[in-house]
């Protein structure tokens, strides 16, 4: 059997969080009613003219300056022609001469880097709505900023590929981009695939378009790889072409022959001059540029020592990661941090208890979640009484250590109270306390546990064991 091996490249789109479109003072918002962004020019209308969004640019320039690009000495636009109902102008401003970034590289989750071919800037075409076997034209997204990112054909399989995005994503936000958010469409990606044989031919590269989901990029690329790979050992030429991933049915089909550069008749955009990029404004960018998450991820499982699920959990936005580094000032024990933020405050957040959804909303700050943590790692406070504070802390401005008081939950580690409560659990247990002095030690766990269901869990376990083993001593028949 011929061996080939996968040449995967990927293009990623991602819409920029700016307040208003590229080129115009419309509002980039999601979710409008259809066509209620809309005006002359992101429109297309004779005789309106687009002036850059300064907000986009810095925006690309963060993503470009984290993954370490080149930037261009001076930023320039063309239009990309082609003729389609979500193109109103019957073009697309966009950068093919002189791309706002170029080389840099990707940190894969391997450690592998993926170099990045080129970055820039584009307006995004209308969104194509269909009903009821009619068609529609949304003009809400015509207009709206994209970077857009092409990375060299350097992933060597499916799974890969799919790592690659997840990466790039996670960098994007971390930097303040765009939110990413692939099921609203604001991350989209297509890919090129094609095999290389064994003797280092090159097969014919496919594009697959338009994949809105981490799981349809892994399944449309492993999909088409293994087609790919029949038609070549079944002696059948690969075409050139466009195709587009069928999620039902499992696989790609057809969408139209690949277009040539020629055929996008480019020509310089010349409404908007071309201009040099300010390096004074680049530096202050550079300046205020968050510690990339692939180097976060590191620190966290090499110095820190957290395991690679519980680092993950911490990485899932940059308000999670900053809310641990700053509880981390106010704790020496990050593994601890980090469990009652992937346990805890992650299941108090899904309740949505009193309307609070995420870590933004939180009343009270990383160094009282990391009293609250210390608190029940000392044993001062059990998990359940912690989990109480926790909830109270949701209401009240008071800290932990006040509320621990306030609410009595307290543990009792000696004195009256604890002998009180171990005795009232012997008198309720007389067969285990039977048991115990028959040398079945067994019994003692059963007398423990009605110990601590007696003191509502503010008993602690060691101090109720000893207790118990103590009265038992000296109440020998």
């Amino acid at each position: 059997m011929t061996r080939f091996e996968p040449v995967i490249g990927l293009e990623v789109h991602c819409q920029l969080g700016t307040l208003s479109k590229l080129f115009c003072a419309c509002a980039n918002t999601f979710g409008a009613p259809p066509s209620t962004l809309a005006c002359e020019t992101c429109s297309g209308q004779p005789g309106a003219l687009p002036a850059l969004n300064g907000e986009a640019l810095d925006l690309a320039l963060r993503a470009a300056l984290a993954l370490g690009c080149e930037l261009a000495e001076r930023v320039s636009f063309d239009r990309k022609h082609y003729s389609y109902c979500d193109l109103p102008k019957g073009f697309q401003i966009t950068q093919a001469r002189t791309p706002l970034g170029t080389g840099g590289s990707l940190e894969l989750s391997s450690g592998k880097h993926v170099r990045i071919e080129r970055l820039h800037l584009e307006e995004d075409a209308a969104k194509i709505l269909h009903r009821g076997g009619e068609s529609f034209v949304d003009l809400n997204r015509a207009g709206v900023p994209l970077v857009e990112c092409v990375t060299a054909p350097e992933f060597a399989s499916a799974a890969e590929a799919r790592d690659g995005l997840e990466r790039l994503r996670e960098l994007l936000v971390f930097v303040g981009a765009g939110e990413c958010d692939m099921e609203r469409g604001s991350l989209r990606c297509d890919v090129n695939v094609s095999l290389r044989a064994a003797d280092g031919a090159l097969g014919e590269r496919v594009e697959i378009k338009n994949l809105n989901s981490f799981v349809h990029v892994h399944d449309a690329l492993a999909h088409e790889l293994a087609r790919q790979r029949a038609m070549l050992e079944g002696g059948r030429a690969i075409a050139r072409e466009t195709r587009l991933w069928d999620a039902e049915r499992g696989e790609t089909r057809p969408m139209r022959e690949k277009e040539g550069s020629a055929e996008y008749r480019w020509l310089p955009e010349a409404d908007l001059p071309e201009f040099a990029l300010d390096r004074a404004r680049v530096a202050r960018l550079a300046a205020c540029l968050p510690e990339p998450p692939a180097s976060r991820r590191r620190r966290y499982v090499e110095e820190l020592r957290l395991d690679r699920e519980l680092a993950e959990v911490v990485l899932e936005s940059p308000a999670s990661s900053d809310f641990f580094e700053a509880a981390l000032k106010h704790s020496r024990d990050p593994r601890a941090i980090a469990s009652w933020m992937a346990n805890e405050l992650r299941a108090l957040l899904r309740e949505r208890a009193h309307g609070i959804a995420a870590l933004e909303e939180l009343p009270f700050k990383p160094f009282d979640f990391a009293e609250l943590v210390e608190l029940a790692s000392s044993g001062r406070a059990s998990r359940p009484a912690a989990r109480t504070i926790l909830r109270e802390m949701l209401r009240s401005p008071r800290a932990p250590r006040e509320l621990l008081r306030a609410l009595g939950l307290e543990r009792i580690e000696e004195g009256p109270e604890l002998d009180e409560l171990c005795q009232r659990a012997l008198e309720a247990r007389p067969e285990a306390l039977a048991d115990l002095r028959a040398g079945k030690l067994r019994a003692l766990e059963a007398l423990l546990g009605a110990a601590l269901a007696l003191s509502g869990g503010r008993a602690h376990p060691d101090a109720a064991r000893a207790t118990l083993v103590r009265l038992v001593r000296e109440q020998r028949p």
